[in-house]
C-alpha cells in the first residue's frame, strides 16, 4: 500500500508540476518562434503549423524532478532509466532544433540518426545484460518461464530501443494520439511493476523490492507527466512533443519493458505501436514491389483521416484497443 501511494503521489504532483510548467514553455516557445513545420504532403495538418514544439522538454524535466523529490532515483535501475530518457530525449532535441533553426520538416539526416540511436540502444542493451536484476533472461508469457538468450541478448535488447523508439515516434502524428497510448502502455508495465514488488517483499529480497520500487516512482512521475501534457497536446493541440518527447517515450516504453524482463509484452501492450510501425513497412515494401500502395497514406492513423475519421475518434480509437490488449496482457501473466 505504500508503494502504491508512493507511485500515485509522484504521479499526481507530475501531473500538478507539468500543467504548471507547460503554459510559460508554450510563451517561450511562441516567443522565439519554435513552431512545428508540418509535412508538405499532409494537407490536413495545415493548420498545425507553427504550434509549439518540442514540448517533451516539459514533461522529462517534470519527470526527473518529481523522481528526485521522491527519492526514485537512489536505485541504479531508476537512475539509468531517467538516463535514458534524457539521452533519446536529446537525440530528438537535436533533431527538432535543426528543423526549427533550418524552417524545414527534415532535421537529422537518416544516418545521423541512425548512429545516434544505434549507440545509446547498444549502451542501454549492454547495461540491462550486466545489471544483475535484469540479466539475459526473458520472460515468455505463452509458457510461462523465463528463456535465456545469453549472447543474443544484446543484440536483442539494442533492437527492442530502435523498434519502439522509431513504432512510437511514427505514431506521435496526431493530437493526443502518442500521448494517450503511452499513458496507458506505462500504466499497465507500473501495474506490472508493483506485482513484481510484492513478489521480491514475500522472497525477502530487500534490493531488488527497492530497485523495482523506485522504478515504479519514476513511471507513475512519467506518467503524471504525460498526463499533464496531454491536457495541452490533446485536440486541438497548443504543444506538440516532437521528437524530444517520442524518442524519449519510445526508449522508455522499450526499456520499462526489458528492465521488468517481460519485453514480449511489448507486441500485446504496445500493439498500436506495433501496428503503426508494421503499416509503414507493408506501404513501403508495397510501393516498392508492385508499384502500389496499401494504404492511402501510412502510417495508419494518417490512413483512416483520409477515410473520414476525426483525430479524436482515431486518438478514442488506440487507446481502447491498448486498453483491451493491456487488461488481456495482465491476465495472461
Amino acid at each position: 500500500m505504500n508503494q502504491i501511494n508512493a507511485s500515485l503521489l509522484a504521479l499526481l504532483a507530475s501531473v500538478i508540476l507539468t500543467m504548471l510548467l507547460a503554459p510559460l514553455y508554450i510563451k517561450c516557445a511562441m516567443r522565439v518562434g519554435a513552431g512545428q513545420n508540418t509535412l508538405k504532403y499532409v494537407e490536413q495538418h495545415k493548420s498545425k503549423k507553427g504550434t509549439p514544439t518540442m514540448g517533451g522538454i516539459v514533461f522529462i524535466l517534470s519527470t526527473i524532478i518529481i523522481t528526485i523529490i521522491f527519492g526514485g532515483l537512489d536505485s541504479n535501475l531508476a537512475l539509468v532509466m531517467a538516463l535514458i530518457l534524457i539521452g533519446f530525449g536529446s537525440i530528438g532535441l537535436l533533431d527538432d532544433l535543426i528543423k526549427i533553426v533550418f524552417k524545414r520538416n527534415l532535421g537529422l539526416r537518416v544516418y545521423q540518426k541512425i548512429i545516434f540511436l544505434t549507440t545509446i540502444s547498444l549502451i542501454a542493451a549492454w547495461f540491462c545484460a550486466k545489471n544483475r536484476y535484469i540479466g539475459t533472461s526473458v520472460f515468455v508469457p505463452i509458457i510461462r518461464k523465463y528463456l535465456d538468450i545469453g549472447a543474443f541478448y544484446i543484440p536483442f535488447a539494442a533492437f527492442v530501443f530502435l523498434a519502439t523508439t522509431n513504432a512510437v515516434n511514427l505514431t506521435d502524428g496526431l493530437d493526443g494520439l502518442a500521448s494517450s497510448v503511452n499513458i496507458i502502455y506505462l500504466t499497465t508495465f507500473m501495474v506490472i511493476g508493483m506485482q513484481l514488488i510484492e513478489i521480491a517483499y514475500n522472497s525477502g529480497d530487500i534490493l531488488y523490492e527497492k530497485e523495482i520500487r523506485d522504478l515504479t516512482i519514476f513511471i507513475g512521475a512519467l506518467i503524471g507527466g504525460i498526463i499533464g501534457f496531454l491536457w495541452f497536446n490533446s485536440y486541438k493541440s497548443q504543444i506538440i512533443m516532437g521528437d524530444t518527447g517520442a524518442l524519449a517515450l519510445g526508449a522508455v516504453a522499450g526499456g520499462i519493458a526489458l528492465f521488468l524482463k517481460q519485453p514480449l509484452l511489448i507486441l500485446t501492450v504496445g500493439i498500436m505501436f506495433f501496428i503503426t510501425a508494421l503499416s509503414v513497412f507493408i506501404q513501403v515494401v508495397s510501393y516498392k514491389l508492385r508499384g502500389k500502395r496499401v494504404f492511402l497514406m501510412s502510417p495508419l492513423h494518417h490512413h483512416l483521416e483520409l477515410k473520414g475519421f476525426s483525430e479524436s475518434k482515431i486518438t478514442t480509437f488506440y487507446s481502447i484497443i491498448t486498453v483491451i490488449m493491456s487488461l488481456v496482457s495482465l491476465l495472461i501473466i
